[in-house]
């Protein structure tokens, strides 16, 4: 039986290191595939050297599918991959440049390269917010730098009432040097929203939420030095372990988040509301 493509993602990006849940070297090669890679997807927004691309359906008479998966590509001239690698990894600094997160935080150390997290963000009106708990991975090689996660299930951090509890698939960022203070940055996100996503919501995620986010992480990544110098600036966790307070936890712990087996929300009318609202 031919695997759906969101089905095929799952088993292919999930790849278990030893039989565990944590994410395996071939994980990170077929994130970094998918990252560069150019075939089934659709340009959405070309500016000032960024690009936006949604993926191709994998059946073209099967209408909006529920799982979608964007690509945003940035090229920077005036900041470090290294730079830009710990500004997505430095939790306490994403409390000043992200506009969107309502909660963030970190649970537990599954590896000195992994970790569980729990974020929350803000969603476009009148869409109710969205949160996840999510197992984070991160490898670094000469000069690049791959950070992936995907969502788990964590008994700990059940869903919110007030919160739609959406499922990361597959979720990271492959960054490259290309110069001692340029690089290569793409974000890479296969997500289920959950809820009752109408087409138009997702078009103007892709189209101008996307990008804004990435300026956001540009101007965090040209702030970043100066923030760190009075901050802390020799603790850097990610690139030594020795350095986590974190919790040690059992990655048994854990298993994988299905799309499936959370409650959907129907939202269809309000933002049918909503469209009309701005239409008229």
């Amino acid at each position: 039986m031919r695997l759906s493509r969101q089905a095929a993602t799952v088993e292919s990006l999930h790849l278990l290191r030893n039989s565990s849940i944590l994410p395996s070297e071939e994980a990170f090669e077929d994130f970094k595939k998918q990252c560069l890679t150019g075939e089934d997807w659709h340009k959405k927004y070309d500016k000032s050297g960024m690009q936006v691309w949604v993926e191709l359906p994998a059946n073209k008479t099967n209408n909006a599918p529920k799982v979608h998966k964007i690509k945003c590509k940035m090229a920077i001239n005036d900041v470090s991959a290294a730079t830009m690698y710990d500004v997505i990894h430095d939790g306490q600094y994403r409390k000043l440049w992200d506009p969107n997160m309502l909660e963030s935080y970190d649970v537990a150390r599954l590896a000195d390269n992994a970790d569980v997290g729990y974020y929350s963000w803000l969603c476009p009106k009148p869409i109710k917010n969205r949160d996840v708990v999510t197992l984070r991975s991160w490898r670094v090689t000469n000069d690049e730098y791959i950070i992936i996660n995907f969502s788990v299930k964590y008994p700990k951090i059940p869903p919110r009432s007030n919160l739609v509890r959406a499922v990361s698939v597959l979720t990271g960022y492959f960054i490259k040097a290309t110069g001692p203070e340029s690089c290569t940055f793409i974000y890479l996100s296969q997500a289920d929203p959950k809820g009752s996503l109408p087409k138009w919501v997702v078009n103007k995620a892709s189209e101008v939420l996307a990008p804004r986010v990435m300026k956001s992480v540009h101007r965090a990544g040209k702030d970043y030095p100066a923030w760190k110098e009075k901050n802390s600036p020799d603790m850097k966790p990610w690139l030594n372990p020795k350095q986590s307070t974190l919790p040690m936890m059992d990655p048994t712990e854990l298993s994988l988040q299905r799309a499936d087996s959370l409650e959907n929300v129907d939202e269809t009318s309000k933002c049918d509301a909503q469209e009309s609202e701005d239409s008229s």
